[in-house]
């Protein structure tokens, strides 16, 4: 199976680092041909510049990558922190530039963007892993876990047929090494469940 595993944290020592190594040794550990993008590490550009808005517009090398991996992932894994109910904005430009109009998804005939587009993607299962520093039931009850809603509804719900799955890890600020150990075992258990050996 080909996965994508995109990972958006400026510090290579983080932990959402390693929910990101772990994940790609477990699925490459599985058999799965495994594409791994760090954003921050490539450098990766966050800017939609308004030459790049249009569907037929030509694209820069990196970015024609990034949209061919997205189409090509029969499974995607995403990892970031939770930054004031957002991902970081390296990982909102990653997704303005790749989850592109004839790629990602299209609007029917007659539609001129007012509708709910046509998915396109291929990927059948998504997982999201985010950390934070707000408990997860503060999380839900007191924001509404707008990650959640973001992830699941507004970009793979309207982009891809797929089985969502999410993990929220916290609190990192004062998580122990026990503690991320086993959140680190998580991560495998949930590959291992989610990609198993073809």
């Amino acid at each position: 199976m080909r996965l994508l595993v995109v990972l958006a944290h400026p510090d290579p020592a983080s932990f959402n680092a390693a929910i990101a190594a772990r994940a790609v040794e477990s699925l490459r550990g599985l058999g799965h041909a495994v594409v791994f993008h760090d954003l921050h590490a490539e450098g990766f550009d966050a800017i939609l510049g308004s030459t790049e808005i249009s569907e037929d517009a030509a694209l820069p090398p990196a970015i024609e990558e990034h949209c061919r991996d997205l189409e090509q992932a029969q499974g995607i894994v995403i990892v970031h922190p939770n930054w004031w109910g957002m991902p970081p904005a390296v990982m909102k430009g990653w997704i303005d530039r790749v989850f592109r109009p004839g790629r990602a998804y299209r609007f029917l005939e007659g539609d001129g963007g007012e509708g709910v587009p046509q998915a396109l993607l291929r990927a059948k299962t998504a997982v999201v892993y985010n950390t934070g520093n707000t408990p997860p039931e503060r999380e839900r009850e007191v924001f509404g876990d707008p990650l959640e809603r973001l992830w699941r509804d507004c970009i793979f719900g309207l982009c891809a047929d797929l089985e969502f799955h999410r993990r929220l890890f916290g609190v990192i600020c004062v998580s122990t090494l026990e503690q991320r150990q086993a959140w680190l075992d998580q991560v495998a258990q949930d590959m291992a469940g989610l990609f198993p050996t073809e």
